[in-house]
């Protein structure tokens, strides 16, 4: 698979809670120089990076991260004002205490609530796949087939594991047609993302394959 290819589908991410502006535009140049789906960075900081990248590149943040039990109001005010600030695209997190309770309804019409604030612009929710069964999982991408999302997203790369290539095959299988894919966490080479494409991930939420590729081209 090409390079380029596969930087096509990256969201270029840097969530540390101690990210510095000065990290946040050097993530910003490398997402426009490598030209990268998005750059997925801290609410705080979608603002001053809109105005920084205008037009050539999209920006990804997320809400209700990585925890997911903000409450509904919280988290539609939260894509609101990430929209408002220049946010091209939203990952949202689910409450996952609800998924345990089985209150799938609840979090159906959550999802749906932050799709409607979100308006034509791209939703992704995390469901957290580490700490999801495998009935959960298919029961989750199911509900997100169904809320209007637009991507399903293995993980937040700040729980106990990132994602895996069962996840993305489990995905695949009982999604809806419109929805697409998105592993996140622990993506550490080219191959892995290669493969995490080839079983149907549209989306790779790292930072690593930039990096891998700077330094690629320091050796050649």
């Amino acid at each position: 698979m090409d390079i380029q290819d596969i930087l096509s589908k990256v969201d270029h991410t840097l969530l540390a809670p101690t990210a510095t502006w000065d990290e946040i535009r050097a993530l910003l140049d490398d997402g426009m120089k490598y030209h990268t789906a998005s750059c997925c960075i801290p609410a705080a900081y979608v603002a001053r990076a809109k105005d920084y990248v205008g037009d050539r590149l999209a920006i990804c943040t997320v809400i209700g991260f990585p925890n997911g039990y903000d409450t509904k109001e919280a988290k539609v005010f939260m894509a609101e004002d990430a929209i408002a600030k220049g946010a091209d695209e939203v990952d949202m997190v689910i409450n996952l205490g609800w998924v345990k309770d089985g209150l799938y309804d609840e979090v159906l019409d959550e999802i749906k609530a932050v799709k409607a604030a979100c308006g034509d612009h791209i939703l992704k929710v995390i469901i957290e796949t580490c700490l999801l069964t495998e009935e959960e999982k298919i029961k989750m991408t199911e509900i997100v087939s169904e809320s209007g999302a637009d991507f399903i997203k293995t993980s937040t790369g700040f729980s106990k594991a990132g994602a895996t290539f069962e996840d993305v095959r489990i995905f695949a299988e009982y999604r809806a047609p419109h929805l697409k894919i998105k592993a996140a966490g622990g993506i550490s080479s080219l191959e892995d993302a290669e493969e995490f494409i080839r079983l149907g991930a549209e989306r790779l939420g790292t930072s690593r394959i930039v990096k891998i590729v700077k330094k690629m081209e320091e050796n050649a």
